[in-house]
């Protein structure tokens, strides 16, 4: 098996403090480059390209968002127009250069640019290389790139404390190792079949991810709208988005179901967090479960007043009343923690249900269906955010089950999302182990602890002088 298969001889490296085959040496990436002046250039200064000179369609720039798992995505696009990219010739990429960026996460990360456009603008934290293919495979230079050893190197001259970034001068002195030309595009075309296979399988795990919320949305919003009784008598609720509901639910307004009337948190300024009392923000609203955690709270200074007037009690609600994001609008988490000192910021809504009427967990999960969501959000205005006020927070029908009813949903509720987070939990372990097996996969081949020279693609794969010329063409 070609996983099993060393090379005969190894040297140690001191460079990459491992052993690399006996025939192997090692390459400065500034080396590699065709012999251009703009073969190696970084983007250009923050002045000479600016947010406001980005739209909607042109030139495309290439970000550091778009640079990700060793691939060249479109996402996010942003563009410029032709004259901007005029100003920025030296800063253009086409496809078949390398670019890397500058920046974590992770720094020096890099990738061959695409051909969905025939040309692209970089940016200031990316870098341009334009490599001699006489010298290097184009995919054999961007695995090795990528890999572990390459990466570790870029982090040891990389500067900066929050995010750490490794400049020109020293990208051009970074090292890779450098096999034959033969045995590069045969490394090359291992990993590209390799890595594929587990890219899908990776892919599917974030499907089945992807279904498990669905049906995780699913599952809530059937139960907290039409009860756990597949068999009860349904009436028409005269509420056109909810539809039918059981026979014996009655329907109301949120504000009836409150036992005060909804108000907003108190406002504090930066040099006043990081001690004092518990506080919940819009951060702490944005929960899978929609519940509140105690732990995940920052702390504020508070008078005897403030805590008073902005106190949370187990079982209150906060809803988001402003979001750059439309389905951020209206959600609400919900806070089940005895705690004496807790209190709330200003840009979220607190709401107090009536515990005599309401389950707290169920009009939480309740609020946060797929049916009452969407009423929320036909029911914002969107200038520079979207807002919703409190009106139409207040105003929004509620089903209200019997008391009991409502406990027996969320028990049931509590058991089925056990069982679907337990699901999604499995995905994302097996997602966390496949990225990484192609980690050390790809430094493992890139550093010769496996001899693919003997490996044979099942399909055949074009090397990057004709994959080139057909781009050329």
């Amino acid at each position: 098996m070609v996983l099993e298969s060393r090379y005969d001889r190894y040297q140690f490296s001191d460079y990459f403090k491992t052993d690399l085959p006996e025939h192997w040496v090692e390459k400065r990436l500034g080396y590699l480059a065709k012999e251009e002046r703009a073969a190696f250039v970084d983007g250009p200064f923050g002045s000479d390209l600016k947010t406001s000179d980005y739209i909607d369609d042109g030139v495309p720039l290439i970000q550091l968002n778009n640079i990700r798992d060793s691939k060249h995505l479109m996402q996010n696009m942003k563009f410029v127009t032709e004259d901007k990219k005029q100003q920025l010739i030296r800063h253009l990429a086409i496809p078949g250069d390398v670019v890397i960026a500058k920046m974590a996460e992770p720094v020096a990360r890099a990738a061959a640019v695409g051909n969905n456009y025939s040309e692209y603008v970089i940016v200031a934290d990316c870098v341009k290389m334009t490599a001699n293919l006489d010298l290097v495979d184009l995919r054999y230079l961007v695995w090795a790139i990528n890999s572990d050893y390459v990466r570790i190197n870029a982090e040891l001259v990389s500067t900066g404390t929050t995010r750490i970034r490794v400049n020109l001068g020293e990208l051009k002195k970074l090292k890779i190792p450098y096999p034959t030309y033969v045995e590069q595009q045969t490394i090359a075309n291992f990993l590209d079949h390799e890595t594929a296979k587990i890219d899908t399988l990776i892919e599917k795990q974030q499907q089945l991810i992807k279904l498990l919320k669905e049906k995780r949305q699913a599952v809530i919003s059937n139960a907290v709208t039409k009860g756990l009784n597949p068999n009860a008598p349904m009436r028409d609720s005269g509420v056109e988005w909810l539809g039918e509901v059981p026979e014996h639910w009655e329907v109301k307004r949120l504000k009836d179901v409150l036992i005060e009337p909804v108000k907003n948190g108190l406002f504090k300024k930066k040099d006043q967090f990081g001690s004092g009392s518990l506080l919940i923000n819009v951060s702490d609203l944005y929960t899978d479960d929609h519940f509140i955690s105690l732990e995940a709270l920052d702390r504020v200074i508070t008078s005897a007043e403030e805590r008073k007037v902005y106190k949370v009690e187990c079982g209150d609600i906060f809803f988001v009343r402003s979001s750059l994001k439309l389905e951020g609008i209206g959600r609400s988490a919900c806070f089940l923690e005895d705690h004496e000192d807790v209190v709330f910021e200003c840009h979220i809504v607190n709401a107090k249900p009536n515990k005599l009427l309401m389950s707290s967990k169920y009009l939480t999960r309740y609020l946060n269906s797929i049916y009452v969501s969407q009423e929320f959000v036909s029911r914002s205005k969107t200038t520079t955010m979207t807002t919703i006020d409190q009106g139409n927070l207040t105003t929004i029908n509620v089903v209200i089950p019997p008391k009991e009813e409502q406990v027996q949903v969320d028990n049931y509720l509590d058991q089925q999302l056990e069982k679907l987070d337990l699901a999604e939990h499995l995905s994302q372990d097996s997602i966390k182990l496949l990225t990484e097996r192609r980690t050390a996969l790809i430094s493992a081949a890139v550093t010769g602890k496996i001899d693919v020279r003997n490996w044979q693609c099942p399909e055949p794969i074009l090397s990057n002088k004709e994959t080139n010329k057909e781009v050329a063409a």
